[in-house]
């Protein structure tokens, strides 16, 4: 039974020392409440306490770490069931999955490709992080768990029935953190004795929910905090019914036993690529920790990776750019200036626009708190009054020989008072839709 704030509070030390990053110890007692923080982070409370807290000094949704450094890939530590209740923590790994049906030539390849495969968008690096290496052969599984660890720095998901297999695999990269796949009700003890030994994370699966439990009961017991779930699910359908339960009893009822993060295998349910693609989004949103793909097709892999990014960017905080001057293609004194606000997708949209049409060009980015034009707009952020004010302290009167701006077509209701705000500049309305920017700013020059 979880314990509300005010309980958890009776058993702080109530010193309000804030070692534990929260400003009073009542703050730090709802925040385990609602399982946004771990009771670890408070170095004072005693044995006593922390025993009788139990259950609400961890997230819902377990922490688990696959791999290291750059390419470390964070799961879990949910703890809402939709984006709007507050935020989802961390996007879903994304793995690239290689088994016995491909060669060795192949294998190669599929590195190589990983290693150069990275999109950006919006300001961000987009890419897979993970591989996920299945063999038969122990000898070929330990193998080329140690060249996609060596040659591409990814975490390494170790696939195998056999707990001695997945030993020898994953040995030589336990510092790399490397997870171990899978742990069934008849190896569990093997396998969980196996991912002790080397400190790393390992995979329990089973054909149903309630024998998953009872596996995930196992690792409670076990005090295996880092553990990932594989329901196995059958089609798409079950996989839906399966991720939501899990991920509800976790957070509604606490549930420790489905506590972690999950895992999918998209690439299994179907032959059909697009499918797959197709499958692995619904995964994105509903709730897989891991998704693991059989290609590195950038049509399959890039969208996915920008739904994620999508999905979890926290809708309370967008993405933002820093407020301030932009140049494109090397303007100069009598390149036009155009403004815009600093949510994060309209300026690389604009920008890609601007960029696209050679025309040299200023771009004045205004600090809107991440909110579109039309938002900020509404919101009497994006407004001429503070417009105006941002115009004249943002010193480009220095970078050019005219006093001419070019607004957005959506705030074309505000040139008339920008004007008289600015006084001597000269405002201009511009397009509403950035895929005409191209025309308007070479239109300008005729």
């Amino acid at each position: 039974m979880a314990l509300s704030g005010l309980q958890i509070f009776k058993l702080l030390p109530k010193t309000n020392c804030k070692d534990c990053g929260f400003p009073t110890c009542m703050a730090f007692a709802m925040q385990l409440a609602s399982g946004k923080a771990e009771l670890s982070q408070c170095p004072h409370v005693t044995a006593e306490a922390a025993a009788e807290l139990g259950e609400a000094a961890a997230p819902p949704v377990r922490k688990v770490i696959i791999g290291a450094g750059d390419m470390a890939v964070v799961l879990g530590e949910e703890t809402v069931l939709y984006r709007h209740e507050k935020r989802f923590e961390h996007p879903p790994g994304i793995a690239i999955l290689v088994d016995d049906t491909v060669d060795d030539a192949e294998f190669q390849v599929r590195l190589d490709t990983f290693k150069a495969q990275e999109f950006e968008r919006v300001g961000q690096m987009l890419r897979a992080k993970l591989f996920a290496i299945e063999s038969a052969d122990a000898g070929r599984l330990a193998a080329r768990v140690k060249k996609a660890s060596d040659e591409t720095g990814a975490g390494i998901i170790v696939m195998s029935d056999d707990a001695e297999a997945l030993k020898a695999a994953a040995g030589p990269i336990k510092d790399k953190k490397p997870l171990l796949y899978a742990a069934t009700a008849a190896t569990f003890d093997a396998v969980s004795a196996v991912a002790k030994e080397l400190g790393v994370p390992f995979v329990i699966k089973a054909a149903t929910l309630e024998e998953l439990s009872e596996l995930g009961d196992k690792c409670v017991a076990g005090d295996f905090k880092e553990v990932v779930l594989d329901p196995m699910s059958a089609n798409l359908q079950d996989a839906i019914r399966d991720q939501t339960y899990i991920r509800r009893a976790a957070i509604k009822k606490k549930f420790r036993a489905l506590g972690f993060p999950t895992i999918a295998f998209p690439c299994r349910m179907t032959d059909e690529p697009l499918l797959k693609t197709v499958f692995a989004g619904v995964f994105v949103t509903k709730y897989a920790g891991l998704i693991v793909l059989d290609t590195l097709d950038p049509a399959q892999v890039m969208p996915l990776l920008i739904l994620a990014q999508n999905i979890y960017t926290d809708p309370q905080r967008p993405m933002q750019m820093d407020q301030g001057i932009y140049p494109i293609n090397e303007p100069g004194p009598d390149s036009p200036l155009l403004i815009t606000t600093n949510f994060s997708l309209t300026y690389f949209t604009l920008a890609g626009e601007v960029e696209a049409s050679k025309v040299p060009t200023w771009l004045l980015v205004m600090d809107t708190e991440g909110q579109s034009v039309l938002t900020s707009w509404a919101a009497g952020k994006f407004v001429a009054d503070a417009i105006a004010v941002f115009v004249k302290k943002s010193g480009v009167d220095e970078k050019i020989s005219h006093k001419k701006i070019v607004i957005p077509g959506y705030v074309a209701q505000i040139s008339g008072e920008l004007e008289e705000e600015l006084g001597d500049w000269e405002v201009v309305v511009g397009v509403r839709e950035a895929a005409d920017v191209p025309r308007y700013l070479r239109g300008l020059g005729a």
